[in-house]
C-alpha cells in the first residue's frame, strides 16, 4: 500500500559547486603550460644568482691550471674552463650580472617612459605630438649602435652601457604604454572620476595604470630578455663586463676553448643566455594576454575554410 510521501518525486540531486581556485591555481591557468614552464625556468635562473654564494661549490676566480678544460665529474660537474676555473660556479655568480644589467635598463626605461606615455594620453594635442615626435626621435636610433658610442666615450663598462641602452629602450616600452593608455582614456570611466573631481595624475596613475598593468609588465618582461641580449653581446665583445668578472657574455667570448675544441665552456652560458630570452619572451607574451596560435593549426584552419567554401 503506498503512501502520500511515496508518491512525492524525489528531491533533484543539487550539481557539487566546484572550490574556488587558489592563486596559484588561476595563474598556472592564465600562463598555460608554456608560460608556467618558463616562469619556473626563471625563477630558478633568479634562485640560482640570489643564492650563488652559498650553492656554488667554487670560488668563480679560483684558478687551477692543472684542472684547465677539466670533463665533467664529481669535482667540477660542468667541467673547467681555460684556466681551470669551476664552470658550474661562474654560471651561478654569472647570473647576477648578467640580471643586474638588464633589470637596470628596464627600470629606467619604465621609470621614464611611463610618465611621458600617460601625459601624453592624458592631454593629447601638443603634449601628444611632442611626446610622439621624440620617441619616434630616439627608437629610429639602434640601441646597440647608442651602447657603442657610450662606450667610446666614457670607456668599456657596464654602466655607460647601461646608461645607453636604457635610453634606448624608454621609446619601446613607453611606444605600447602610450597606446594602451589612449584607449583607456576615451573610456566611460575615466569621465566619471573626472566628474567627481579626482585630479588628472590620481586618475593615470591609480586607475589607468592599473588597468594596462599587464600589458606594462607583458612588453617589460620582453624587453628584458632583449637588454639581456644586448648586454651579453656587448660583454662578449669586450665592451660591457670586463673578464675576469663571471659573467654568461663574457664566458661566451672564450676564444681559446673554441679553438681548442672544449665546447662545454662556451655552450653552457650559451645556452642559459637562449633559454633565458625564450622564457622571458613567452612569460610576457602570457602576461600581456597574448596567445599566439601554432603555424599548423593556423595552416588546418585555412585548409578547412577553402575545403568549406570550395563546396
Amino acid at each position: 500500500m503506498t503512501t502520500a510521501l511515496d508518491l512525492q518525486p524525489a528531491p533533484a540531486a543539487t550539481p557539487a559547486r566546484r572550490a574556488p581556485l587558489t592563486r596559484l591555481a588561476r595563474a598556472r591557468a592564465a600562463l598555460g603550460p608554456s608560460g608556467t614552464a618558463a616562469s619556473l625556468f626563471l625563477l630558478a635562473v633568479l634562485l640560482m644568482a640570489v643564492a650563488a654564494p652559498l650553492l656554488a661549490p667554487y670560488d668563480p676566480n679560483l684558478q687551477s691550471l692543472l684542472d684547465a678544460y677539466a670533463s665533467p665529474s664529481g669535482a667540477h660537474l660542468l667541467g673547467a674552463d681555460s684556466l681551470g676555473r669551476d664552470i658550474l660556479s661562474r654560471l651561478m655568480f654569472g647570473a647576477r650580472t648578467s640580471l643586474l644589467g638588464p633589470a637596470l635598463v628596464v627600470s629606467v626605461a619604465l621609470l621614464v617612459g611611463i610618465p611621458l606615455a600617460l601625459a601624453a594620453a592624458w592631454f593629447g594635442g601638443t603634449v601628444n605630438a611632442l611626446v610622439a615626435r621624440i620617441f619616434d626621435l630616439v627608437y629610429a636610433l639602434p640601441g646597440l649602435l647608442l651602447a657603442v658610442l657610450a662606450v667610446a666615450l666614457f670607456g668599456p663598462g657596464l654602466v655607460p652601457a647601461v646608461a645607453a641602452l636604457s635610453v634606448a629602450y624608454i621609446p619601446f616600452l613607453a611606444r605600447i604604454v602610450l597606446a594602451a593608455a589612449r584607449q583607456q582614456r576615451v573610456s566611460p570611466y575615466v569621465d566619471a572620476l573626472a566628474v567627481q573631481g579626482f585630479g588628472a595624475v590620481r586618475i593615470t596613475f591609480r586607475h589607468i595604470l592599473r588597468n594596462i598593468a599587464p600589458v606594462v609588465i607583458g612588453q617589460a618582461a620582453i624587453a628584458f630578455g632583449y637588454a639581456l641580449l644586448d648586454l651579453a653581446s656587448l660583454s662578449y665583445l669586450g665592451l660591457a663586463v670586463q673578464a675576469p668578472t663571471s659573467d654568461w657574455g663574457v664566458m661566451v667570448s672564450d676564444s681559446n676553448a673554441l679553438m681548442g675544441g672544449y665546447w662545454l665552456p662556451i655552450l653552457a652560458p650559451g645556452v642559459l643566455i637562449v633559454l633565458s630570452v625564450l622564457s622571458l619572451t613567452v612569460l610576457g607574451a602570457r602576461i600581456s594576454g597574448e596567445r599566439p596560435q601554432p603555424y599548423l593549426r593556423r595552416r588546418r584552419a585555412a585548409r578547412t575554410s577553402r575545403t568549406g567554401a570550395a563546396a
